[in-house]
């Protein structure tokens, strides 16, 4: 059992260098004083972040990001929790098609859904590509996110309690707002996080249907074609990937406590 162990960590462990390794070389090369991420290092320089806080149009793209993740997130967790609580307090005939349906977006390719979207914006709706285009698309990719983390706190709620408000005279929305929104609240801030985080990430559905106002994944693609510009880009991005992780971890941290609190009100 012994070697089973080692040998399966020792696995572990290449596996999670191979997987992580150019991540830890992102922030290593931003601060190098050098305009190609090679080795060996020449030197240690912050230019690289002054240049970027320089580059408007970089940062343009990333309020174009902020922007659309933060009304992305927000809307497809509202959404998520009316179809959660539907799908799991309401015994619907085809409740289970639906939820099937939400899930697409996990199963198709995003760049089929991407020609989709953009087929039915310009040619059947006729609506300009904008930044709004692409918070509809990002909406619907997001949207099962929201519903798999609201509809799991949801299934370990205790019915008991939302009986008891009804019995004690309270309304639907009374219950609602009383009991089960402070409950379920650590797996909507957990479903904000993660769709933000999967929002502000997405590139496909971005690059099909941004116009002239493009999200910081779409603007970074363009400036990889300047071996001068990806400095500021290495920089940048040791910046997202900090807040990237804080972001994941504070989401798993929230959904990891509401598991607990369900566990010692079961207790």
């Amino acid at each position: 059992m012994k070697k089973s162990f080692d040998g399966f960590t020792a696995y572990a462990l290449v596996f999670m260098v191979f997987l992580y390794a150019p991540v830890v070389l992102l922030p290593l090369f931003s601060f190098n004083d050098n305009t190609f991420a090679i080795f060996p290092l020449k030197g240690f320089t912050l230019k690289h972040y002054v240049a970027m806080a320089d580059n408007r149009s970089m940062l343009d793209a990333l309020g174009n990001s902020l922007m659309v993740g933060v009304i992305a997130s927000v809307t497809a967790t509202a959404l998520g929790l009316v179809a959660a609580i539907t799908l799991s307090r309401k015994k619907l005939p085809a409740s289970n098609f639906l939820l099937g349906t939400i899930m697409l977006p996990l199963i198709v390719p995003s760049i089929i859904f991407a020609v989709a979207f953009l087929v039915l914006m310009v040619k059947v709706l006729g609506i300009n590509l904008s930044l709004w285009t692409i918070m509809i698309a990002h909406i619907f990719l997001c949207l099962p996110f929201s519903v798999m983390v609201l509809m799991a706190r949801l299934e370990g709620l205790d019915r008991s309690l939302e009986e008891a408000s009804y019995d004690l005279g309270e309304g639907s929305w009374g219950t609602f707002r009383r009991v089960t929104l402070p409950l379920v609240m650590p797996a909507v801030i957990s479903s904000l996080l993660m769709c933000f985080v999967t929002s502000f990430d997405e590139f496909v559905m971005a690059f099909f249907l941004s116009g002239t106002q493009p999200t910081l994944p779409v603007f970074l693609y363009g400036q990889l074609r300047f071996p001068n510009k990806l400095p500021s880009v290495l920089a940048l991005g040791s910046l997202i990937l900090i807040a990237s992780t804080i972001l994941a971890v504070t989401a798993e941290l929230l959904r990891r406590r509401g598991g607990a609190q369900l566990s010692a009100t079961d207790v």
